[in-house]
């Protein structure tokens, strides 16, 4: 947005509008004084939840004069914008901040900052509410409009989020055997078109080409170097609760699963299964057979749900699995989308990602005793929710529970069969 110095100035001197907000930085006793962070954060958030714009700090909003920044506290001032979109915008900004010498009416060039926003996927708060840009002033966004903008945003990232390019990454982050396996045997097309094509890489706003979302997290080793929190935190506790005893210690196993997704799968399910107790049962002929304490169909679909759908632009949140002696817990990021609630899971279904699910639908599932029951890991004909409670129920006798923990995470319950002494 006004890329060239000659642009800029030229929209600096028309003054004010819904693109353009300029503010002059005052300092005292060394520090900023003025503008406020939440000011900053005010104007920036408006941007954000309008059509993007730029703020140039450094020139004089009724003047229109550029009147600089004095270069050695320029890093202050970087840093309150930084504060600003961090600590008092919700969900936070990530603006481009750059500094740049314009030049005065007397043509001697000035330091000035300029932090350009980017329309977002998002509706945010800021201190003083929920604001947009309209003409050359933030207004307080009117409540019927912000229903209609939490609806649209809400419906954008349910659409697009996992199909966004993440900055920085290149596409020799994407293993090629990982990504082939999705691309037809005869395909020869060059590979940019072809990752394209599966949603797993897209050109950025400067039109080079990155790994997308999905793109990292079905074809990388390592997705959360790019993607905090995209793997499974896994931990079996000792007892019921996670206050260690002087019975118990305090764990009993404890993995960070990563990888590739249907790696992260697999990897949480033999995390199940490993740690959960087996008896063996007397059968009516007078055998005996393994009586598992969890479902593994149920516990499947459970991580494949948590995994598939949550919400990965919370940045550092994990899907959280923790296995107790009576009851295993799968934590997933986010809300639930749309209106979906947990009475409602039985019965509706609603992809997240859309690009993620298709692609996880492509995933062949290998494991002997799960492949008599799936071909590949997702089928998306909504039958996971309740294959969950159906045979989590005919196995422990017990309904498992869903739940919302803090507005944030969907919590599952599934109980643990119990055991009979003989």
């Amino acid at each position: 947005m006004f890329g060239s110095k000659v642009e800029l100035l030229e929209k600096i001197r028309l003054g004010e509008d819904s693109y353009l907000e300029l503010k002059d930085v005052r300092f005292a006793g060394g520090k900023v004084r003025g503008p406020r962070q939440n000011d900053l954060a005010d104007e920036l958030a408006a941007f954000a939840n309008s059509r993007g714009g730029l703020l140039i700090l450094g020139v004089d909003d009724r003047t229109r004069e550029v009147l600089g920044i004095d270069t050695d506290q320029l890093e202050q001032v970087e840093i309150l914008v930084q504060q600003s979109c961090e600590q008092s915008i919700r969900p936070p900004l990530f603006p481009m901040i750059e500094r740049l010498m314009l030049a005065d009416s007397t043509g001697s060039d000035r330091a000035v900052l300029k932090v350009e926003v980017a329309p977002s996927l998002f509706v945010h708060q800021s201190p003083s509410g929920y604001f947009h840009r309209l003409g050359s002033s933030k207004r307080p966004i009117p409540p019927d409009h912000l229903a209609r903008l939490f609806q649209q945003r809400s419906q954008s990232r349910l659409i697009r989020f996992d199909e966004t390019p993440v900055a920085k990454a290149s596409l020799q982050e994407l293993d090629e055997p990982l990504w082939r396996r999705f691309t037809p045997a005869n395909a020869k097309e060059d590979p940019e078109h072809l990752l394209s094509k599966l949603a797993m890489a897209s050109r950025d706003d400067a039109g080079v080409w990155r790994p997308t979302v999905s793109g990292l997290l079905l074809a990388s080793h390592q997705p959360e170097s790019y993607l905090p929190g995209a793997f499974v935190q896994a931990v079996a506790y000792a007892g019921t609760n996670i206050a260690p005893t002087a019975e118990h210690a305090y764990q009993r196993d404890a993995r960070d699963i990563t990888g590739p997704l249907d790696e992260q799968i697999f990897g949480a399910c033999d995390f199940v299964r490993k740690n959960m107790q087996v008896a063996a049962q007397k059968t009516e002929s007078g055998g005996r057979e393994d009586l598992p304490q969890f479902d593994m169909l149920a516990v499947f679909e459970a991580v494949t749900n948590a995994i598939a759908h949550r919400d990965y632009s919370m940045p550092g949140s994990k899907v959280r699995l923790r296995l107790f002696d009576d009851r295993l817990e799968i934590y997933t990021p986010g809300l639930l989308p749309n209106t979906m609630t947990t009475d409602s899971l039985p019965y509706r279904q609603a992809a997240r990602n859309e690009a993620i699910t298709s692609l996880l639908a492509r995933c062949p599932v290998e494991r002997d005793e799960l492949a008599h029951y799936r071909s590949h890991i997702m089928d998306k004909r909504g039958e996971g929710v309740p294959i969950i409670l159906q045979r989590s129920r005919d196995l422990s006798g017990k309904e498992p529970d869903y739940r919302m923990a803090d507005d944030s995470e969907l919590l599952l319950i599934i109980y643990a069969a119990k055991f009979e002494d003989h």
